[in-house]
C-alpha cells in the first residue's frame, strides 16, 4: 500500500496499512489536540465562557461552546483543504508566517491603550 506524505508530498510503501495507519491518524489527532488546546487557552473566548457559566446553566454553556467550537474549527478545516488544493502547503504556511509579523510589527506601533473600547451598557 502506497501512503502519501502530506508535508513532502512524496510517496512511500507501507508494509504494515492498519498499523502506519492507525499511527498516522493517532499522530494527527495528537497535533491537532496540541495545536487547538494550547492556542484556545487564556484567549478571548475561553475568558467569556468562563463568565457565561457563572451566569448561566453550565451544560447549556458546555454544549454550545463545544457545538461552536465544533462548527467553528470544522469550517477551518474545510477552508483549509479547499485552499490547500489550489495552492501548496508551503506558501500558505508563508502568507500565515508573513501574516502574524505584520500583527507583531502592528503592535509595535499600536498600543494596547490607542483604540478607544466600546462601552456596553449594563442592564
Amino acid at each position: 500500500m502506497k501512503v502519501q506524505d502530506a508535508e513532502s508530498g512524496t510517496n512511500r510503501r507501507s508494509s504494515r496499512p492498519h498499523n502506519v495507519a492507525l499511527k498516522m491518524l493517532f499522530r494527527i489527532f495528537a497535533q491537532a489536540f496540541t495545536m487547538t488546546f494550547l492556542a484556545e487557552w487564556g484567549d478571548r473566548s475561553q475568558l467569556t465562557t468562563i463568565i457565561l457559566s457563572a451566569r448561566e446553566n453550565v451544560y447549556g454553556v458546555i454544549a454550545g461552546g463545544v457545538i461552536g467550537h465544533s462548527i467553528c474549527t470544522g469550517l477551518a478545516v474545510i477552508g483549509g483543504r479547499m485552499i490547500a488544493q489550489r495552492i501548496s502547503v508551503r506558501t500558505v504556511t508563508l502568507i500565515g508566517g508573513v501574516v502574524f509579523l505584520l500583527f507583531a510589527v502592528s503592535a509595535l506601533f499600536f498600543g494596547p491603550g490607542e483604540e478607544e473600547p466600546a462601552k456596553v451598557p449594563i442592564p
